[in-house]
């Protein structure tokens, strides 16, 4: 894993992060939006049963009588500086009817949900409907912010709903059957009640998004701090691995002359020929050593030039023809002209290269190589396709691929020849051009698809 690699394994775990606290804030937020506003709604419903139970005649308390000692009077108490019949203190009875008031065996708080402070604080307006659907009352002393036509349109259009409940705007209406058999139809004013509901939606969304934020922010940071020792683990690893190369290189070379001059000396043997060919292999695993370590580095896109990448590309696949021709294979190349980006040319090269070399180690005999390039999105991305028939491909892990050193083990064998390494290399090319590469297999045929930006 290179340092490219951690660094997008790092924003994927900042989306992943933010992303998770988003979707857990915005199900709290609803959560809570919701409860609060079924509460509210059935408060509403409350409040409207409750007048129209009451055919909208709700009567009103002075509000001196509600300021002054008898401060209890619309719940019925009594004067506390005075003294109740049967010898009982006034506070005591008192205490008693709030008591009966408050938990109220016909269903809850009489006295706090319908409190004489209601009857100054709830506007409404009520307007009763014969049976043949004309008006025929119009009650409006609980409410003055309609003139009188607007009342009486805001009634026909509750009582022309098939609802029992609805709701215009800020206004919720109900309406029933009462007493008299008429239909009677009640709107009050919501206002407070939905615009409390809107003004908790809006906190909900600025906490989720400033939440989000700081999030992100701290996510950043911490996440920064967390893969820095694996940055600088990935940059060790690339320095051993060129110093381990250029190592190795010295005591290779003195092998080689040994053995050449042992074979000067006495004649090439078994011994000495197997020597060569495993120093042979020794020095190219090096070599391949070192390039991954060089094709991981992020290249400098200022220094590099605008290249033809068909013309390129065409080159490095013209000296196989020959090869195809020995093997008993047909090579197919389709190369779209005039396709051209900004990169170094000896990387385009590199890639076609060991694909197609791949491609003609693993292909049946007597197969297709398949060459294509072209290009994508209005010329802003290139596509490289190298494909070959491959008959046993069927059962195989394909994801597997890219990773360095790795042989499948019935075609990816050593006597195929190579290091396991190539797909690898090709790899880190095309990410190092904002690309990437993929497998597949159909048909018979396997295909290697690189996409560079």
């Amino acid at each position: 894993m290179n340092s490219r690699t951690i660094q997008k394994l790092r924003h994927k775990f900042i989306l992943i992060s933010t992303l998770t606290y988003f979707l857990v804030m915005i199900f709290i937020g609803t959560f809570i939006n919701l409860s609060y506003s079924f509460l509210t709604h059935s408060q509403i419903r409350k409040t409207l049963d409750y007048i129209l139970e009451n055919e909208g005649e709700i009567e009103y308390g002075s509000p001196d009588n509600m300021q002054g000692e008898w401060t209890g009077y619309e719940a019925g108490l009594l004067p506390e500086s005075g003294t109740a019949s049967g010898g009982s203190s006034a506070k005591e009875i008192n205490r008693e009817r709030v008591r009966s008031l408050t938990h109220s065996d016909a269903g809850g708080s009489i006295l706090n949900e319908f409190s004489p402070n209601f009857r100054y604080t709830g506007r409404f307006f009520v307007a009763t409907f014969s049976e043949n659907g004309e008006l025929s009352e119009l009650k409006s002393t609980h409410i003055d912010e309609f003139a009188v036509h607007e009342e009486e349109l805001l009634a026909e259009a509750a009582y022309r709903q098939n609802s029992r409940y609805g709701r215009f705007g800020y206004y919720c209406y109900e309406k029933g059957v009462i007493s008299n058999g008429e239909t009677m139809v009640v709107v009050l004013s919501c206002a407070n009640q939905l615009r409390a509901n809107e003004r908790i939606l809006r906190i909900t969304v600025l906490i989720c998004v400033a939440g989000m934020l700081v999030t992100l922010l701290l996510v950043c940071i911490f996440s920064h701090r967390v893969i820095k020792p694996e940055i600088e683990n990935v940059k060790r690893q690339k320095q051993f691995i060129t110093n381990a190369s250029h190592e190795l290189k010295t005591p290779l070379a003195v092998i080689r002359a040994n053995t050449e001059i042992e074979e000067m000396m006495n004649g090439e043997s078994e011994w000495t020929q197997s020597t060569m060919r495993q120093i042979d292999r020794l020095d190219g695993l090096v070599q391949n050593l070192v390039m991954i370590s060089r094709a991981a580095e992020r290249e400098d896109r200022s220094i590099m030039t605008e290249i033809d990448v068909s013309k390129n590309v065409e080159e490095s696949v013209n000296p196989y023809r020959s090869l195809a021709q020995q093997d008993k294979k047909e090579l197919i190349i389709e190369i779209a002209q005039g396709i051209r980006m900004v990169a170094d040319e000896s990387k385009i090269r590199q890639l076609t290269t060991l694909l197609v070399d791949n491609a003609f180690k693993y292909c049946d005999d007597e197969g297709k190589i398949r060459v294509s390039l072209d290009s994508l999105r209005k010329g802003k991305t290139v596509r490289l396709v190298v494909g070959n028939t491959f008959s046993k491909g069927a059962n195989i892990d394909y994801s597997r691929f890219f990773e360095r050193f790795y042989r499948e083990d019935e075609s990816h064998n050593v006597d195929k020849g190579g290091y396991g390494i190539g797909l690898s290399i090709a790899e880190s090319i095309c990410q190092q051009y904002g690309g990437s590469i993929s497998v597949s297999w159909k048909n018979g045929e396997i295909a290697f698809t690189c996409i560079l930006t």
